[in-house]
């Protein structure tokens, strides 16, 4: 179809390779898959790589590339009573490590 989601992710990384240290990636995403696919970017770069169970590392040595900053956002009651589009709205953000 449109390669809506492969653009996002793309551009997510892009985003995350343009950032400053200590400058803060947000986004808002309406749908559900979209959400979906910022969360998992976001936990996955906030994570760092995958290692094995049993190697003797500090979480404090991992070297991952942003922090996640707070829980997901949604929009208030009060919020969606003036605008009703904003209810599917999710913001998420994070900040990338120094």
């Amino acid at each position: 179809m449109n390669r809506e989601l492969d653009d996002l992710a793309e551009g997510l990384k892009a985003a995350l390779e343009v950032l400053a240290p200590g400058g803060r990636l947000v986004v808002i995403s309406f749908h559900s898959l979209e959400d979906r696919l910022v969360k998992q970017f976001m936990r996955r770069e906030a994570k760092g790589a995958p290692l094995p169970r049993d190697l003797p590392i500090r979480a404090a040595d991992i070297d991952v590339s942003i922090n996640l900053i707070g829980k997901a956002i949604m929009p208030s009651a009060a919020e969606t009573a003036v605008n009703p589009r904003a209810r599917s709205a999710v913001l998420r953000i994070a900040e990338k490590r120094p």
